[in-house]
């Protein structure tokens, strides 16, 4: 449905080809309103019946840990109203809104299992469910960040009694009140979910640690993290590894005596091996009075309770698994060489691999400064590119 005010061109294409977009979550709304701002047809192709599918899964109380201002995507602001950290329902909101405004091309209901070269080499070929064989002049792939839940291969897991989930099902803690609950993980997810457990009634919250992570403040007077850390992105990694340990001293407490001591390792040197730092939103309150408490990384489980590495045995009534996500790209385009030994693009942005032009990745990085943020320039840099090549095509 055409809204006034759209500031697209109308879409025009310089092939008999269209670029197609994989995936309508943020990464490939933004990647495809970018392209027809510039006059180049996109279609994204989604495998669910909605936009922002992953968005809709995610936990009820769920709120952008970067601000309202710094996670719009190109071409329309995220509402004022939905204040400075917006919330999982209203980011689904603005989601459909977009794709609206700027009048998109999305085919839901379908889900792309192979990208290959087209049979000529100019182009790409899609193999989709049912069967289909769609041949486009380029492909963006924006399937997700966390795609696929992944779960650690303990031993003895399918022994155990209790109630066992992995975070992407967790919706909210109505139905652990009064129960005992261990979270396994502690990234921004399971930080998360154990402060929300603890507000949400349960009887007894554990959070099992396998590396301390870095904490910080998600907001100090008014600052935003995000801010520091677009200002430090570029800098050198050392310089922002001393200023991040100097900074926690001064804003985050020390939580040794409770488990959770300082990390040996920098921030930012972390964050360059994929650990994100956690915002705090409750945890720190929630370890220093002792309402979570934090126990050894999980390594099994045996007759039916949970082993942890310090040898102790737990007997929780749930574990909840905030072990992260998988890719899971490589089916779809693992045969091309495109992958690193993690399983992620070996580019992103306005660049393709060497050895598969055409081929363009996004939302796949998750930096310091924000993956909201980053899909907003990745998304300009493959319009620009994919133009610029259609003009020379014409």
């Amino acid at each position: 449905m055409a809204v006034p005010g759209a500031s697209a061109q109308p879409p025009t294409t310089f092939t008999d080809r269209p670029v197609y977009v994989i995936g309508a979550g943020p990464g490939g709304l933004a990647a495809a309103q970018a392209l027809r701002a510039r006059g180049v047809r996109a279609v994204v192709l989604e495998k669910t019946a909605e936009v922002g599918a992953s968005w809709r899964r995610h936990y009820d109380r769920l709120h952008l840990h970067t601000t309202r201002r710094l996670s719009a995507l190109p071409g329309l602001p995220i509402p004022r109203r939905f204040g400075r950290w917006v919330a999982r329902d209203d980011m689904v909101r603005y989601l459909e809104k977009y794709a609206e405004f700027h009048e998109l091309e999305i085919v839901t209901g379908v889900e792309v299992s192979r990208v290959e070269r087209s049979a000529d080499g100019t182009g790409w070929l899609l193999r989709a469910s049912g069967g289909r064989e769609l041949t486009g002049s380029a492909v963006v792939v924006a399937t997700g960040f966390n795609h696929t839940p992944r779960v650690p291969d303990w031993p003895g897991l399918d022994a155990y009694a209790g109630k066992f989930l992995h975070a992407g099902e967790y919706r909210n803690a109505e139905p652990y009140a009064g129960r005992d609950v261990l979270v396994v993980g502690v990234g921004n997810t399971g930080a998360e979910i154990a402060a929300d457990l603890v507000e949400g009634g349960a009887a007894r919250v554990r959070l099992s640690v396998r590396t301390p992570p870095h904490i910080v403040r998600r907001s100090t007077a008014g600052w935003a993290a995000q801010y520091s850390a677009v200002l430090v992105r570029r800098l050198p990694v050392t310089f922002v590894d001393r200023l991040a340990r100097h900074l926690a001293k001064v804003s985050v407490p020390d939580l040794s005596g409770q488990g959770l001591p300082r990390p040996d390792s920098g921030l930012y040197s972390r964050v360059n091996a994929g650990a994100i730092p956690v915002q705090d939103v409750g945890l720190v309150d929630a370890v220093r009075a002792g309402r979570v408490e934090v126990v050894a990384a999980v390594d099994g489980f045996e007759d039916g309770k949970v082993a942890l590495a310090d040898g102790s045995r737990l007997s929780p009534d749930a574990v909840i698994a905030a072990t992260g996500y998988e890719r899971a790209l490589e089916g779809l385009v693992g045969h091309l060489d495109v992958l690193d030994e993690r399983g992620r693009p070996v580019v992103h942005g306005g660049h393709s691999p060497r050895n598969a032009p055409g081929l363009y990745f996004t939302g796949f990085t998750n930096p310091i400064s924000g993956m909201l943020r980053e899909l907003a320039m990745d998304a300009e840099k493959i319009a620009t590119t994919l133009a610029r090549k259609a003009a020379r095509g014409a």
